[in-house]
């Protein structure tokens, strides 16, 4: 049995998984609010949990975090839930819990359960795609995660929005503190910024879809320039990696105009005379972290 935890800014869940992948048990908390060690508190006892109900010890645990460690110092980095930066988590959950963990960034953990058991299983190369609360990636080729010599793997949400034009000339700051990073722009906050900039009205990413549905050429305006950024964001990394699927994850996944439109919007910024990538709806949901999170160890350790 593997058990994988999955580290939001609002929830965090806990997954039981056999070792075929079946789903043996499942607990989701809201994220503890009180702290670093409020959430090192939470986690342990989430794990707790889910051993009582499956009966079952096991001697090692994925977490899935929104940042990354530092191979240079092992603490935690660029996590937009900034409790946890400069913190030596692993260690700390590993005491905590009395057996190892292996930590790994949340948008890694969603693409390798999509690669493996959702929208792009069997696929040769899948990049998995956060757009939610912030913008992630993750890469996994054959099965297996890549996460890149300096851990970073996949992090196209901190590169600068490309090829811009007069609509992106006022870059918004990033919580990372540059300015005009991709995640700024395409996110659900940079999307409800921007419409809240060009409309002077406060809605988020539904409101403004629905709004658009109903025919206000506001919103349309809005969900067009997104659409527009995204595509360019991401034709950026079709040109570095062509990858054989881009699954779509995070709440904007569910705009499903997104699925329409972008492949055409790519289209002229990809460097080929072709282009074919299909752009999926994840199958997991929101589920899909945790699961690959408990994927993290190579075997069932049992």
């Amino acid at each position: 049995m593997r058990i994988g935890v999955d580290l939001g800014g609002t929830k965090t869940e806990a997954v039981a998984l056999s070792p075929s992948g079946e789903v043996l048990a499942r607990q989701r908390i809201v994220t503890p609010q009180g702290g670093y060690e409020g959430i090192v508190r939470g986690i342990t006892e989430l794990v707790a949990a889910i051993e009582t109900r499956t009966g079952v010890r096991v001697p090692a645990v994925g977490i899935g975090i929104p940042g990354s460690l530092s191979p240079a110092t092992g603490l935690v980095r660029n996590a937009n839930s900034t409790v946890l930066n400069g913190r030596d988590f692993d260690r700390d959950l590993a005491e905590a819990l009395g057996r190892p963990v292996r930590i790994e960034n949340d948008a890694n953990c969603f693409a390798l359960a999509e690669a493996r058991s959702g929208a792009g299983q069997g696929v040769p190369t899948v990049f998995g795609v956060i757009l939610g609360t912030g913008v992630g990636g993750g890469i996994v080729t054959g099965g297996q995660l890549i996460a890149g010599r300096n851990l970073i793997a996949g992090e196209w949400g901190h590169n600068r929005l490309p090829a811009l034009n007069t609509a992106d000339l006022k870059a918004p700051t990033c919580y990372c503190g540059r300015e005009g990073c991709i995640e700024a722009w395409c996110s659900g906050p940079g999307l409800r910024a921007d419409h809240y900039r060009a409309t002077g009205q406060t809605l988020d990413a539904p409101a403004i879809a629905a709004n658009a549905a109903s025919g206000d050429a506001q919103a349309e305006a809005t969900l067009e320039r997104h659409v527009d950024r995204v595509a360019r964001a991401l034709a950026t990394v079709v040109n570095l990696l062509d990858p054989d699927a881009i699954v779509l994850g995070g709440g904007l996944s569910n705009l499903d105009h997104l699925y329409d439109q972008l492949p055409e919007a790519m289209r002229p910024h990809v460097f080929s005379d072709v282009f074919e990538t299909p752009i999926l709806k994840n199958r997991l949901g929101d589920s899909a972290g945790v699961i690959g999170a408990a994927w993290l160890w190579p075997e069932d350790r049992s």
